[in-house]
Parts: structure tokens; sequence; C-alpha cells
């Protein structure tokens, strides 16, 4: 089920991520990226206040970022993507801690997940990577050598 996602409510719910911060925004869609590369779901992130000059939607695979203008919020933005969605919305999960987004959408039958609750959820996704070092430890040990080499079949003469 894809996500429709506010994205300055979500920001301050995953740890070391703040509003204010220069880059919070594209923080939190390099995170979004990475949680989308191993759930497969398809996210689409909103953010208030977009400076002029900007292009207002950005697409980084199947994590769209869309850049409201001024004088629109987020929300609104959210409301206007649930209400063109129509039936198709309740495939949809709007993420907000927002209580007038979360019955907007509900109205809409959309599922509703809490910034806190998807935070936890892209946390726990995120542990599940393997760790950056991939490398394997290969031991020089002469028994583990030889062992290896009788299980290819490979006659190992240089024994000290």
């Amino acid at each position: 089920m894809p996500y429709l996602i506010d994205g300055h409510n979500l920001i301050p719910k995953i740890a070391g991520f703040h509003l204010g911060e220069i880059d919070d925004e594209m923080q939190l869609v390099k995170l979004l990226v990475e949680y989308n590369r191993l759930s497969r779901k398809q996210v689409e992130v909103f953010f208030d206040n977009s400076p002029a000059g900007q292009p207002r939607l950005r697409t980084f695979g199947n994590v769209v970022a869309r850049f409201v203008r001024s004088g629109e919020t987020a929300d609104q933005a959210i409301s206007q993507k649930i209400s063109r969605l129509g039936r198709e919305a309740r495939n949809w999960t709007v993420v907000s801690s927002d209580r007038q987004v979360q019955s907007m959408a509900r109205s809409a039958h959309a599922q509703v997940i809490s910034a806190e609750a998807f935070a936890e959820q892209v946390k726990q996704t995120l542990a599940t990577e393997l760790p950056n070092d991939k490398t394997m430890t290969i031991s020089s040990d002469a028994e583990d050598i030889d062992g290896w080499l009788n299980l290819f079949g490979v006659e190992h003469t240089d024994k000290e």
C-alpha cells in the first residue's frame, strides 16, 4: 500500500532529524528512498513552504517529493490528492499525526498511520539492512586452506 506523508509532521518524529535544519527535507527524502528500497513501498511526501525557484515536484525512484508553494499547506495538498484519488484512496495510507488530516483521510476511506508509528516502522525496516561492511573474513589457517582445497578436489602439495 503506497503512502502519502506529511513531511514536516514526520521529521521531528525521527531520531536525529530536526525541523529548521537547512536540509531537513532532503534528509527525510534520502531516508524514505532507503526505506522504499527495502520495503518496496511507494512513497509520496509533501512539504510546506517551498522556497521560490525550487521545483515543486522531484522524483527519486519510487519516492515523490512535493514541495507546496507558499499560501498552501501540505495538509491541503494531501487532501487534494486524496480527493483526486477518489475510490482509489482506500488503497493508500496517509502518514500524519495531525487530527484534521487523519479525519479527512478516514472520511475518504484511506488508511491512517501516525507519524510516530511510521517513524518506528521505518526504523525497524532499516534495522533489517545488512551492516555496511559486507566483506568476508577469510582465515589463513593452514588447516582451513587444506580443507577448502580438499573440498574442491585440489591437491595441495606445499606443506611445511
